[in-house]
C-alpha cells in the first residue's frame, strides 16, 4: 500500500508539473513548418546525407555569428528545420526518435549570409546552375545578387530552390541595374522618372526586393530610384563614383558596396554627379582622420550597411593573385586561359604591387574603423576572375582576418550582419527558434574555413562533395 502511495503521488506531482510548462518550441514549430519538411524531388536528394525531422548533433563547438565567444563542447537540437535547444553535451537532453551525430572536433558556424553574391560573371550573363552549387557547397546559405544581368532567370532559380526543385542557397533577387550615360549598356539608363517608377514597379511585382545603382548613376535618378523603391518595400545599394558616399547616405540609400575602393568622397577636381576626378586621394587619404570618421558616423546614424569585396580585389594584385588548386580544378577551360593570360601579363609587367596593397591594407583599415565605430559591415564575394562564388565566400573570412578582426567578428560580418542588412532576424545566427542554415567546418575554423563537411539548409544536411564532384571543369557552363 506505501508503494502505490508514493508511485501515485509521484505520477500526480510529474503531470502537475508538465501542465505548468509553456508549450514546447517543438509544437511551435511544428505548427509553423505544417508537421513536415519542404520536399526535394530527387535531383536535390541525392546530395543530401541527413534528412531526418529531429536532428541532433552532439559534442561540437559552436560560433553563434552574433560575435560572443565560441562554446566548446555543445549538443545542438534541430526540429523541422529549426533550432529546437542548445546547451552543454553533458546537460542537454536527446529525443528518442532524433538522429544522433558526433561531431567531436569540429565546429558549427551560421550559414554565411552573402549580400554581394552575383549570378553572373564577365562574358556570362548566367551562370545560376553551377553558382548555385558552389556558393551551398561552400557553405552559403542565403544571398543577395545585389544587381542582376538576368533577372527573369534569377526569379525562376530562387523559385525552383525555394520548392526543393533546384540545389542552392536562399537567393534574394535583385533588379536589373542602374546607371548613367556612359554606363554599361545591360543596364537601365533612365529616360526619366516616370521610367525609373515603371521599371521598379514592373520588378517588385515579380517579387524583387533589392535594386543596385552603378557608377555613373545622376543624383536626381538616385532620387527617385530609393523613393520608388522604399515605396514598394524594396531597398536600394549602391557601387558609387559620380555620386559620394554622403550624398547617398542623406539622399536615403540602404547600403554601400566595396567600401574604400568606390568612395569619391575626397577626390580632387571632381564634378558634381560625374564619375571623374584624381584618385591620388587613395594613397595620401589618411584613414583615421576626422574628416574620414565624420562621413562614416553619417552612414553608421543612418543605418547604412556597407559591403566588403576584399577577395575580388585582391585578385587584381600581381603577388596575391593566384587560384588555389580546388578553384583550378573545378574552372573551365575558358577560364583557366584568362586565369593564365593574367598571370602572364603579371609576371611581365610586375608593376603597381606596392600601390595596390597599400590601397589593401587602406580598404582593411577603413572597414574596420567602419566596424569598430558601430557601422554594420556586412560581406560578399563579387566572384570573377578566378574568384569563384562561395570560394571567395570563404577568402573574404580569411582577409578580414587579416584586417585585424577576430574570428568572432569575422563570422559576424559574414552572418548576422548580412542579416541584419536583408532584414531577416530568422537567419544569420545560431541560436533557439532561428532557421537552422548553418555550416559543420571539420576541425577549428582558424585551421581553415575551407574544410566544410556538412551544410544544413531547411533542415537538410548536404554533403559538399558530393555537389562539387560534378562541377569539375564545367564553371561556367561553356
Amino acid at each position: 500500500m506505501r508503494n502505490f502511495t508514493f508511485i501515485f503521488l509521484l505520477v500526480t506531482f510529474i503531470a502537475c508539473e508538465e501542465s505548468s510548462k509553456p508549450k514546447s518550441t517543438v509544437q511551435n514549430l511544428d505548427f509553423r513548418f505544417n508537421n513536415k519538411q519542404i520536399a526535394l524531388n530527387k535531383n536535390v536528394l541525392k546530395y543530401v546525407k541527413y534528412r531526418s525531422k529531429i536532428t541532433a548533433l552532439a559534442n561540437v563547438k559552436v560560433f553563434d555569428g552574433k560575435g560572443n565567444d565560441a562554446k566548446e563542447n555543445q549538443t545542438v537540437i534541430i526540429v523541422d528545420g529549426y533550432f529546437h535547444s542548445i546547451g552543454e553535451s553533458s546537460e542537454i537532453e536527446i529525443p528518442n526518435d532524433a538522429e544522433l551525430v558526433d561531431l567531436s572536433g569540429k565546429t558549427i558556424i551560421p550559414g554565411i549570409v552573402g549580400v554581394h553574391n552575383h549570378l553572373h560573371i564577365p562574358h556570362f550573363p548566367f551562370i545560376g546552375a553551377e553558382a548555385s552549387k558552389l556558393y551551398l557547397a561552400s557553405g552559403v546559405t542565403t544571398i543577395q545578387t545585389c544587381g542582376s544581368a538576368s533577372p527573369e532567370k534569377e526569379i525562376e532559380l530562387a523559385e525552383k530552390i525555394k520548392t526543393g526543385q533546384a540545389v542552392g542557397p536562399n537567393i534574394i533577387t535583385s533588379g536589373p541595374y542602374f546607371t548613367g550615360k556612359g554606363g554599361n549598356q545591360n543596364m537601365i539608363i533612365p529616360r526619366n522618372a516616370e521610367h525609373i517608377r515603371d521599371t521598379i514597379k514592373y520588378w517588385t511585382v515579380k517579387g524583387v526586393k533589392w535594386f543596385k545603382v552603378y557608377r555613373n548613376t545622376k543624383p536626381n535618378d538616385l532620387k527617385t530610384i530609393i523613393q520608388e523603391a522604399h515605396d514598394q518595400n524594396a531597398k536600394v545599394t549602391g557601387h558609387l563614383c559620380s555620386i559620394t558616399f554622403e550624398q547617398a547616405t542623406k539622399l536615403g540609400i540602404d547600403g554601400i558596396e566595396h567600401g574604400f575602393n568606390s568612395m569619391s568622397d575626397f577626390r580632387e577636381d571632381k564634378t558634381l554627379g560625374e564619375c571623374n576626378g584624381s584618385w591620388d586621394y587613395l594613397q595620401t587619404l589618411d584613414v583615421s582622420s576626422e574628416k574620414v570618421q565624420r562621413l562614416q558616423q553619417l552612414m553608421i546614424d543612418e543605418n547604412v550597411f556597407m559591403t566588403s569585396t576584399l577577395a575580388i580585389y585582391e585578385s587584381g594584385m600581381p603577388d596575391r593573385a593566384f587560384a588555389d588548386e580546388r578553384s583550378l580544378k573545378i574552372m573551365s577551360p575558358f577560364l583557366k586561359s584568362q586565369y593564365q593570360n593574367r598571370r602572364n601579363n603579371f609576371d611581365e609587367l610586375e608593376k603597381g604591387y606596392d600601390t595596390k596593397e597599400q590601397i589593401l591594407k587602406k580598404r582593411m583599415q577603413f572597414e574596420h574603423q567602419f566596424y569598430k565605430m558601430g557601422g554594420n559591415l556586412t560581406a560578399g564575394v563579387d566572384a570573377g576572375r578566378h574568384i569563384l562564388p562561395g570560394f571567395g565566400d570563404q577568402r573574404n573570412f580569411e582577409l578580414l582576418k587579416e584586417a585585424g578582426f577576430t574570428t568572432e567578428e569575422a563570422i559576424k560580418i559574414l552572418t548576422s550582419n548580412g542579416a541584419k542588412a536583408l532584414s531577416d532576424n530568422e537567419i544569420g545566427s545560431i541560436g533557439k527558434g532561428k532557421k537552422a542554415d548553418f555550416v559543420v567546418i571539420a576541425g577549428n575554423i582558424n585551421d581553415s574555413i575551407r574544410n566544410v563537411e556538412t551544410v544544413f539548409k531547411n533542415g537538410y544536411g548536404y554533403d559538399p562533395n558530393l555537389i562539387l564532384g560534378e562541377l569539375t571543369g564545367r564553371f561556367p557552363a561553356e
